[in-house]
């Protein structure tokens, strides 16, 4: 996977470096380069912003220099969409070449580590043929598990980081105009000051679903929010099983898989029911088997319909 990064502050990603994906992209699996939007500015003070149309607080982020930074990332060559350069946008295209190679001999160096990666991609479902734009906003739907794991099939990703308020709409319009497979996601209902926390977060969600990331690929199988019942994981534990008079449950040392396994289950059952009843409500109700339903019911819900609902729901 290749994946390419747009910020004013590319140097906040050089945690990509360390740990497991630091290691991942030593494997050849992913291949992750961050650049200056500021490279793409044609002006002295290197703006990247504007004042709102309409007026308002706050500044916007310009569409002519992400539209001249995406057009080099993604290789588009619509000579319609490009500026006519003015005095001081000649005084810099020298340096807007220099950058545009530099990405192309960067993805060039990078082809035969990743091919090295092949082999073990080639177990991964077929996923995201062509490249896979993205950007983090507050007001987008929600990134999910499930996003996560659609993204993790794609070749290529490519995120742009807002800053100020936000950039502008039709940079993400003009792009799903060309054909580009576009997403805006949000990781939650808080603001932050720029996009590069959250792509931080969902570049650590995606990559760590790539086939060979994890040293054990069983570690994400049962976690919470994954397959096809996304409930929260159960509670871990490790050694000692005493610590400060607080035990472990006891069924956890009494080597019986099954009841460990049920108890698992019915605890990530009830934590779900009392955090995140809006999952519990996602449940097939025919899938789910008669301890499962059994425990809802304990829990104040009916499943004898299609889905699982509280039972004072309608009352």
């Amino acid at each position: 996977m290749q994946i390419d990064i747009v910020s004013v502050f590319p140097e906040y990603f050089d945690v990509t470096g360390l740990s497991l994906l630091g290691k991942a992209q030593e494997k050849g699996l992913v291949t992750i380069r961050a650049h200056n939007l500021r490279d793409w500015t044609h002006d002295v003070h290197h703006s990247v912003d504007d004042t709102p149309v309409g007026g308002g607080a706050g500044m916007v982020m310009k569409p002519a220099v992400w539209g001249q930074c995406l057009d080099d990332l993604l290789d588009m060559s619509d000579e319609s969409t490009q500026q006519q350069p003015s005095t001081d946008q000649t005084a810099c295209t020298a340096d807007a070449t220099e950058q545009k190679e530099a990405i192309k001999s960067s993805g060039d160096k990078s082809d035969g580590i990743a091919a090295e990666a092949d082999s073990s991609a080639d177990s991964h479902e077929a996923g995201l043929a062509g490249p896979v734009l993205i950007f983090p906003n507050p007001s987008a739907p929600l990134f999910t598990q499930t996003d996560a794991t659609e993204l993790s099939r794609a070749k290529r990703l490519i995120f742009g980081c807002g800053r100020y308020e936000g950039y502008d709409a039709r940079i993400p319009d003009y792009y799903r105009n060309q054909g580009i497979d576009v997403r805006e996601y949000s990781i939650g209902d808080y603001v932050l000051n720029g996009g590069e926390v959250a792509v931080s977060v969902m570049l650590e969600a995606i990559t760590r679903l790539l086939p060979g990331f994890m040293g054990n690929p069983e570690s994400i199988v049962q976690e919470s929010y994954t397959g096809d019942e996304p409930l929260l994981e159960y509670r871990q534990y490790t050694r000692p099983t005493t610590w400060r008079g607080m035990a472990v449950p006891e069924i956890l040392t009494s080597g019986d898989h099954g009841k460990v396994d049920r108890f698992r289950r019915d605890e990530a059952i009830k934590r779900t029911s009392r955090i995140r009843p809006d999952l519990i409500a996602r449940l097939d109700c025919p899938t789910l088997d008669k301890h499962d339903r059994r425990l809802l019911e304990d829990l104040g819900w009916r499943t004898s319909g299609t889905h699982p609902i509280r039972q004072d729901a309608n009352e």
